[in-house]
């Protein structure tokens, strides 16, 4: 059969129509919400490049974690931003049991308790003096195995901080298995590992050094992801599945929807997407001068995220979606 017998306008003729096919829909529960807690602030300070999101004081991060509760948030990620006095070269303040990501940890847990999971972000570059998410060999490069045996000594300081999950970042080889055995050893066999498996290094991450005052000295390409490389990314996840990680997750997203797809078909753990600062900033921007429609891009663009395959989205627009949704 053909036109005129077959019309497929016919179930686009409405929102109650469109609503009622909708085959990609967005939930609460699948966004988490990333956030940035400063150490030695009073009151929150704008992110300049990333337009409503801030850098929260240890009272504010509770106050936007209750309303990411709220508003059914599936998840939060912290990350700690240290004062520069408290940077050195091995980030030391990162496996601190009284730094400022593992406090801001504790207080997420006390706030929200298991109404959401709580998540550490699991890397070195926001502690470290020169910016690199891992230690340096005398040669400047990053020193891989080095850097291992301190990401195990940081999961293992978030877990006692009452982490649900940890986040390892940094693209080391090895990590997820080292991490895993580390936790399991301290008998914290219940606290899940989502894997940054295909972090690539693009161009993407502007505004997110701004709000982690990043001091970067060069670029992370000799161990984060080639951007035009997708073989290579699956068999970083092959890899990090294998070494027990529960989610895998690619970052960015948008640039790397065909990504994302390849990914969902190879694996049977559930796969998240980073949207990340310059994805969210390029929105804002165009938004703020007219020149798009701010809230259907936003919720575009985290559709085509979960349509290419990805269970579990982070996004700063995390809260302001939820809300949205359970408006609907």
């Amino acid at each position: 059969m053909s036109f005129p017998d077959v019309r497929p306008r016919r179930l686009r003729r409405s929102p109650a129509m469109r609503r009622l096919v909708e085959e990609t829909r967005l939930a609460p529960a699948e966004l988490v919400l990333p956030l940035f807690l400063k150490e030695g602030l009073t009151e929150p300070r704008p992110i300049s490049s990333l337009p409503g999101v801030m850098q929260h004081s240890r009272e504010s991060l509770r106050k936007a974690a209750h309303e990411a509760v709220t508003a059914g948030v599936g998840g939060l990620m912290l990350f700690g931003v240290p004062t520069a006095e408290n940077k050195d070269a091995t980030g030391s303040a990162g496996l601190d049991p009284d730094g400022i990501l593992n406090v801001g940890i504790r207080d997420l847990i006390a706030e929200v308790g298991d109404s959401t999971v709580v998540m550490g972000d699991l890397c070195l570059d926001e502690f470290t003096s020169h910016g690199h998410c891992g230690v340096l060999a005398a040669d400047g490069s990053v020193d891989n195995d080095a850097t291992l045996d301190l990401y195990a000594q940081m999961a293992v300081a978030q877990a006692s901080s009452g982490v649900h999950m940890v986040g390892p970042s940094g693209m080391m080889d090895g990590q997820i298995g080292v991490i895993r055995r580390a936790l399991d050893k301290a008998g914290y066999q219940d606290v899940s590992v989502l894997a940054y498996s295909a972090k690539y290094a693009g161009a993407f991450y502007g505004p997110f050094r701004e709000a982690v005052e990043s001091t970067l000295q060069g670029d992370r390409r000799q161990y984060q992801q080639d951007p035009p490389n997708l073989r290579e990314a699956l068999r970083e996840v092959d890899l990090d599945v294998a070494e027990g990680a529960d989610i895998v997750m690619v970052k960015p997203a948008l640039p790397y929807l065909d990504v994302i797809a390849a990914i969902r078909e190879r694996v049977t753990v559930p796969v998240a997407a980073y949207q990340v600062s310059g994805e969210y900033a390029m929105v804002e921007a165009a938004a703020a001068n007219g020149w798009i429609d701010r809230e259907r891009v936003m919720l575009e663009s985290l559709t085509s995220i979960k349509r290419a395959g990805a269970q579990i989205t982070l996004t700063y627009w995390a809260t302001e979606v939820a809300q949205k949704l359970r408006q609907f």
